[in-house]
């Protein structure tokens, strides 16, 4: 883990409103100021090369890509679609040393969202139409594309806000069906095999170490609730997890709970977002709904800035002016917990 942990602090997953990147980067960098975490927003509402899987498909090296019918797939020379998502993320680093040059003071680290490489493989296609996911070469060749990749990439992010700690969060949104067989074929009438889970931590393992390689100072690994694959995320390396609280079971809780005490990071998805344009619950009420299974596991008050708060889900689909009150709500809820965390 990545120097000493003083606060309690709070970040984003990553996808934003809108598709103005340089107003987007003045609000999450004027609301993350220290010990916050600002990020390098993701603003699919632009369309083609501005998803996720477009966005992680632009950084693979000596794997081309390009968008048919069913979606992006694996194809022998680059077409128009790949360039389009390297131009905006381009722009994005760009704007992002723009926007962190008028400050009088940076905030002290950044982070930045990658597909990890499982869920890249179910989202990418092979030129049959199948899912790369079926095929365990091209599986393979991904997470070795990725790895391959993200090297020029921390080092761009690196040069457009010079001293900052850069911290890697890798989406793996679909691990639960990957590892449980439920991926649907791309007819639809059947499943793809389940994926081991020695197969899952080694292509892990092959990206976190090719990240850390790159220099990033924190890298956790971001998953769904149902079924989270806590341990396997811990064994290939990563700094820390990151899920969403609302339905995590007592068990999914230990294994948090075993993670803090081996000096590993939490990211809780503690502020719900399906109805975040209608109402934020109470800050008092997050608080409460974080310590109470964090004391009955008997983690002490002082493990608290282990936590970094983040929304259940990204931003993309609320109002802008919500997003923002969504990062305003939780540095709030990190004070709260800072507070109990000094007694």
């Amino acid at each position: 883990m990545s120097g000493e942990v003083q606060r309690v602090s709070a970040t984003a997953l990553g996808p934003w409103p809108g598709t103005d990147p340089a107003e987007s980067l003045r609000i999450i960098r004027g609301e993350l100021g220290d010990p916050h975490l600002p990020f390098l927003p993701e603003l699919p509402d632009r369309g083609v090369g501005s998803d996720a899987v477009g966005r992680t498909a632009s950084l693979l090296v000596d794997l081309d890509v390009d968008v048919q019918p069913h979606g992006w797939r694996l194809v022998d020379r680059p077409g128009k679609d790949a360039q389009r998502a390297r131009s905006a993320l381009a722009t994005d680093i760009n704007i992002l040393a723009d926007v962190a040059g008028t400050e009088e003071v940076s905030a002290s680290g950044i982070k930045v969202q990658l597909m990890g490489p499982l869920s890249l493989a179910a989202g990418l296609y092979l030129h049959n139409g199948e899912r790369a996911l079926l095929d365990f070469g091209a599986r393979r060749d991904i997470a070795e594309s990725l790895a391959a990749g993200v090297a020029e990439h921390l080092q761009r992010i690196s040069g457009a806000v010079p001293g900052a700690g850069v911290v890697v969060q890798l989406d793996e949104p679909d691990i639960a069906a990957v590892m449980g067989g439920t991926i649907p074929t791309a007819s639809g009438y059947r499943t793809l095999r389940s994926i081991p889970g020695e197969e899952v931590a080694g292509a892990w393992r092959l990206v976190i170490e090719a990240l850390r390689a790159a220099g990033a100072v924190e890298i956790v690994v971001a998953v769904p609730e149902i079924e989270a694959p806590i341990d396997r995320i811990l064994d290939a390396g990563a700094d820390g997890v990151a899920v969403p609280l609302k339905a995590l079971t007592t068990r999914q809780w230990e294994h948090l709970a075993g993670a803090v005490e081996k000096g590993k990071r939490v990211w809780a998805g503690a502020m719900p977002t399906a109805d975040a344009d209608a109402m934020l619950p109470r800050t008092a009420d997050i608080v409460e709904s974080i310590w109470r299974p964090w004391s009955q596991l008997g983690l002490p008050a002082s493990a608290l800035p282990a936590l970094r708060l983040t929304p259940a889900t990204g931003l993309a689909h609320v109002k802008p002016s919500t997003a923002k009150e969504v990062l305003a709500r939780l540095t709030q809820v990190a004070d709260g917990l800072d507070q109990l965390s000094q007694g």
